[in-house]
Parts: structure tokens; C-alpha cells; sequence
């Protein structure tokens, strides 16, 4: 059993109320459960899945112990912006496809 934590944006009340029913709202849209078994966390996500495709412009992160894996944690990502997880020297940071910061920025010649 480890600690698990959800942190979400921009969902429905029947996530927040979901998610609020099986762990602690510490602030708004971030949900901690300090010792939560990999079957019930299994569930949960599971549940999160299923609803999810009804959600909007929304984001959900789950994040726990796990010493198998990179840094100690695992994660799970359902939502935008779409991100890639991948593990440098050790470490697990989040890729995202680059965008320019000035969309009318031409490139200097």
C-alpha cells in the first residue's frame, strides 16, 4: 500500500464527487490517499478511464510510490495537453510537442 495522489483540471462534478468519495480533496482538484492497495488504485483509474471520454478540455494525473520504476513513482496521464513521459539518466520528465512562443514570429534570416 503507498500513497496516491490525483491531481485533475477542468472536470465534471461526477469526477470530483467520484474521486471525493475514495480519497481526500486536499485543494482544489488534487485528491491524496495515503494508503491506497494497487487493487483499489487499479479500480480507480479504471473508473476514470471509463468516464473520461465524456470529459471536456480536461486533464487527469495519477501519481504513486512504486520502486520498480524511474524516480520511485509511477504515473498514469488521461487528458490534454498530451505529454510524454520518459525517463533521462534516471530521471522521469514530461516531453511536450514544442510550440512556438510567438505563432507570428518569423524566423530570423
Amino acid at each position: 500500500m503507498s500513497m496516491t495522489v490525483v491531481a485533475t483540471r477542468n472536470v465534471s462534478a461526477r469526477v470530483r464527487g467520484f474521486l471525493a468519495s475514495v480519497m481526500l480533496e486536499l485543494a482544489p482538484g488534487i485528491y491524496c490517499a495515503p494508503r491506497i492497495s494497487p487493487a483499489v488504485r487499479q479500480r480507480i483509474w479504471q473508473v476514470l478511464e471509463d468516464w473520461f471520454p465524456n470529459e471536456k478540455d480536461a486533464s487527469i494525473v495519477m501519481l504513486w510510490s512504486e520502486r520498480e520504476m524511474p524516480a520511485g513513482q509511477a504515473v498514469k496521464v488521461l487528458g490534454v495537453p498530451r505529454i510524454e513521459l520518459v525517463e533521462v539518466d534516471g530521471i522521469v520528465l514530461a516531453r511536450r510537442p514544442s510550440t512556438p512562443t510567438n505563432p507570428r514570429q518569423r524566423p530570423s534570416d
